[in-house]
């Protein structure tokens, strides 16, 4: 389970560094030095303060972020009601799992364990998470893959160290982005440098020295691949994520809606315009589960997640949502691709 730091006091700059490398981190053999000239400070200054950032664990990693469906992987949401008992033990057992990247408990009465699943193009996620509810205390599980992705990509504003205002909702341009449409089939040359861009960089002036050397390449070749797969939506970006908890967002919700079919497109688009929503996702429903639109809203207190929630209702004209916050989180990475050996 993740112990959380106490939030650390963050400068304009430190705001600065955290939002450009969130989003914009520069595809360049000194990425550091081009950041420093925008901000206007130099390259030392800049590693200096995102090796502080790492070592505060406000920083998790600096790494490459691909889309699980183009490399034909397959994912799904799975809810699990857990024995509150022998909730720890089955959190365990499961993030043995390579595939597993999110595991929380959730503040839900009867799913109390929720987390992120991928298996390669021969995996079967039903059969894995059989594996799972076997464990002792599993009552019962749901499998909750991805109908229609209307939005991705977290992106923790840190640009004000106020409280959000709740009040401030207004859609903007939706981040996630359209990419030129390739059936993109990864030879092992794809595969082993998919391996790398995967791995968290070290911060020194030249990080992309080392793992183009482990390939046998230039740095200019390295980032032209990289920087290729970006531009066929392979890779989504390449960039840092930060523990939300620790930046300040400690509130972690997850907004689930219950929809009438007819209006399901029309309320996820609506949703996923808003900069408050980091995930929106149609999901199938159960019996026991009626909710069948997702959107998740990282905010810096339960109040300001429940604020933004009821002005998410009141713009989409959809009362029929609750909101399930996190209250441990158990395992938050990425997806490592291409280690089959391991599962």
């Amino acid at each position: 389970m993740k112990r959380y730091m106490q939030v650390q006091q963050l400068d304009s700059i430190d705001r600065e560094i955290l939002n450009i490398i969130q989003w914009e981190f520069p595809l360049l053999a000194r990425p550091f030095l081009a950041i420093g000239e925008r901000l206007g400070i130099g390259e030392e200054e800049v590693i200096a303060r995102i090796r502080r950032l790492k070592d505060e664990q406000i920083i998790r990693e600096i790494d490459a972020i691909f889309d699980t469906r183009r490399l034909k992987y397959k994912s799904a949401l799975v809810a699990m009601s857990v024995e509150q008992s022998r909730i720890e033990q089955v959190a365990e057992e499961v993030n043995r799992h390579p595939g597993i990247s999110h595991n929380y408990e959730r503040d839900d009465p009867n799913y109390n364990l929720w987390f992120t699943i991928a298996v390669p193009p021969y995996g079967n996620i039903k059969h894995e998470v059989e594996r799972f509810a076997a464990l002792e205390g599993v009552k019962r599980y749901m499998i909750l893959p991805t109908i229609k992705l209307y939005k991705i990509g977290v992106r923790l504003d840190m640009s004000s160290s106020s409280d959000d205002d709740p009040t401030d909702i207004r859609p903007v341009e939706n981040t996630t982005r359209s990419t030129i449409n390739v059936n993109f089939e990864p030879d092992e040359m794809d595969k082993m440098f998919i391996r790398e861009l995967q791995k968290d960089i070290e911060v020194v002036s030249e990080p992309f020295n080392e793992p183009a050397r482990r390939l046998g390449i230039s740095v200019e070749e390295y980032l032209a691949r990289a920087k290729y797969y970006e531009s066929i939506g392979v890779m989504r970006r390449f960039a840092a994520i930060l523990r939300h908890r620790n930046a300040g967002f400690v509130a972690n919700g997850m907004i689930v809606w219950i929809v009438p079919e007819a209006r399901v497109d029309e309320v996820g688009t609506l949703l996923a315009s808003f900069p408050q929503v980091t995930h929106c996702y149609r999901r199938p429903t159960y019996p026991d589960w009626p909710y069948n639109l997702y959107s998740m809203v990282h905010a810096k207190s339960r109040d300001v997640c429940e604020g933004i929630a009821r002005e998410f209702a009141s713009h989409v004209d959809i009362n029929d949502y609750r909101i399930l916050f996190s209250t441990r989180e158990f395992k938050k990475e990425r997806v490592r691709y291409f280690i089959e050996d391991s599962y």
